[in-house]
């Protein structure tokens, strides 16, 4: 260790100490930052600091996946091993670099430089295969380039978006940060201004005649949620953006931070204004490492302009935001779960009732939406809700952003009003199927999601259309599998995100997760034994039925539409 005696640490500390136990992530990061790996010394030192158990801090230290108790690389490279990645050769990447390195996954290598892991899932799903080197995103890897990534020399890929409409998304598309100028000469900002002119009951109102419903999967009404914080008792009143986008397929809210940041502080401040909140959180996965620097800059634009601190464009609004980067637990995306990780904790999620609108984060009323919903908020009150609601159908207004991935021509972000049909979406926007192969399956809603087949592809894309056929919109993930793709190996990654991504809290989940995936390892080896098919009934129904959050409550979902679509694959001797 380059500071035995800790003194640079202590320094660093200083800062954090007069928050007590909710600056505890935040520290752990600026420690591990100092000295690559957190050992029981600086586990130690940061307790002392913050005045929080040496016990809760390495429990802390050993819930997150990307906190480290004993000594790794100075870089750390992750490959994506979720299904869409593994399927355009994120193995034989891995594969790959550990020879170039002479290690083995989890390993590092004899000059200390690289560790390499596989992640469960790293967000750049249209960039499939995808690396994160360091905080460096990398897409489209392939084995020969094994000694380009270690150099650190290739660059980031621009993400492609497109769609019928460029509403959400007309900042988005050529790679870079939208700066406040920008943003502010594309009408940026006006939806605030007009937000601060009305009342805020007017804007809630707004909101509510907009029809907008959450967009991280939930489709909670919005201005239900707001109006319920609003009519809270308490201060002070929070704004909390989830940005944990964690499901694989999904990378919708990390475009839309990386290259139109302010959309979402905007949205933000309008839902502070509404609801009489003073304080805001914007929560980034671990893995979005960009992305949290490029908010974190715009957050300090924003402030410098006046958008945010006291008084906000001097209409008597004192509103600002704080940045928190996770570190690595997809049951962050949860909302409670997210709080306790705000707070200092591990990431458990918390029996509901109480509601984040009256106990939220420190026990006080909360709104807590995701990236897209809060970027919907300017465009409502810029062009008001009547306006908004000509965009898409009578039940499901607006615009919806999808995430296209997998063996499909064209990979990206489309942005289409709510109506359109599943087949236009995959064969008009994104290209359609590699030419000569058969579409097999869509899994709809990310790994939580369900199967659509060929008859499916005219089904309407909106809430309504999409409930009666039974299948999920989610947050918007739609990853496309043609008949080369073994399903079999697709559900059992699937499984093994969610074995891998359980908090552990509830005994469904818990161990409902990790005999999906025994039994689906052996499907997929070809080792299924007879009663394995109800094994699986049973398990993911127990999960559904008990689990005390969403993880647990959807873990089995895609498995069971699979047992529905392909019973054949699940016998024993299949």
């Amino acid at each position: 260790m380059s500071d035995p005696d800790l003194t640079r640490l202590r320094s660093i500390l200083t800062e954090f100490t007069p928050h007590g136990r909710s600056a505890l992530i935040p520290a752990l990061h600026a420690a591990q930052g100092l000295y690559g790996w957190l050992s029981e010394p600086v586990a130690t030192e940061v307790s002392r600091a913050l005045g929080v158990p040496l016990a809760d801090v390495c429990g802390v230290i050993d819930f997150y996946a990307m906190f480290y108790r004993q000594p790794v690389g100075k870089t750390i490279v992750r490959v994506c091993s979720a299904p869409i990645c593994a399927l355009a050769g994120a193995d034989a990447v891995a594969d790959a670099l550990c020879r170039h390195l002479k290690i083995v996954p989890g390993e590092t290598s004899s000059d200390g430089e690289f560790t390499v892991e596989h992640a469960p899932c790293l967000g750049l799903c249209e960039q499939a295969p995808a690396l994160l080197v360091g905080e460096s995103p990398l897409g489209h890897a392939t084995p020969e380039q094994a000694a380009e990534i270690c150099a650190l020399s290739r660059q980031k890929t621009v993400s492609f978006v497109g769609g019928d409409i460029r509403c959400l998304t007309a900042n988005c598309g050529d790679g870079y940060p939208t700066s406040l100028t920008e943003y502010r000469n594309r009408g940026g900002y006006a939806g605030l201004n007009k937000a601060l002119m009305m009342t805020p009951e007017a804007v809630l109102a707004e909101v509510k005649a907009s029809g907008l419903v959450g967009r991280g999967g939930a489709a909670f009404p919005t201005g239900i949620k707001w109006e319920g914080a609003a009519k809270a008792q308490g201060q002070p009143k929070y704004i909390v953006c989830n940005a944990d986008e964690s499901e694989p397929g999904t990378f919708k809210d990390r475009i839309l931070m990386e290259e139109d940041p302010h959309r979402t502080i905007e949205g933000m401040i309008i839902a502070a204004y509404a609801v009489g909140a003073s304080e805001g959180y914007i929560y980034v996965r671990g893995e979005f490492p960009y992305a949290f620097k490029v908010m974190g800059e715009a957050v300090e634009e924003a402030r410098q302009a006046g958008a945010l601190g006291k008084n906000v464009f001097g209409a008597g609004l004192d509103f600002d935001v704080e940045m928190r980067l996770g570190a690595g637990a997809y049951i962050c995306g949860e909302e409670t779960a997210l709080f306790e990780s705000i707070e200092g904790k591990r990431g458990f999620p918390r029996i509901k009732p109480p509601f984040p609108t009256t106990h939220g984060l420190f026990g006080r009323p909360t709104v807590i939406n995701n990236v897209e919903t809060f970027c919907n908020v300017p465009l409502i009150l810029d062009r008001g809700a009547a306006e908004y609601r000509k965009i898409g159908t009578e039940k499901s207004p607006g615009a919806k952003l999808f995430c296209v991935s997998g063996q499909i021509q064209r990979p990206g972000l489309y942005e289409v009003p709510f109506g359109v049909t599943l087949r236009h979406l995959l064969f008009d926007l994104a290209g359609g199927l590699k030419p000569g192969r058969k579409l097999q399956a869509v899994l709809l809603g990310g790994a939580a999601g369900a199967f659509a087949i060929e008859k499916d592809l005219d089904v309407i894309l909106s809430f309504e259309q999409l409930s009666a056929a039974g299948l999920p919109l989610g947050s918007g993930a739609i990853m496309v599998f043609d008949e080369t793709a073994d399903m079999r190996e697709v559900l059992k990654r699937t499984a093994h995100f969610f074995a891998d991504e359980s908090c552990g809290k509830c005994y469904p989940c818990q161990l409902g997760t990790i005999r999906q995936y025994e039994i689906l390892d052996r499907v997929a080896s070809g080792h299924a034994l007879a009663g394995d098919r109800g094994r699986l009934a049973d398990v993911g129904g127990t999960m559904i039925d008990a689990s005390l959050c969403g993880l647990g409550q959807t873990a089995a979902t895609a498995v069971l539409s699979g047992m529905k679509l392909w019973p054949e694959l699940f016998y024993a001797g299949k």
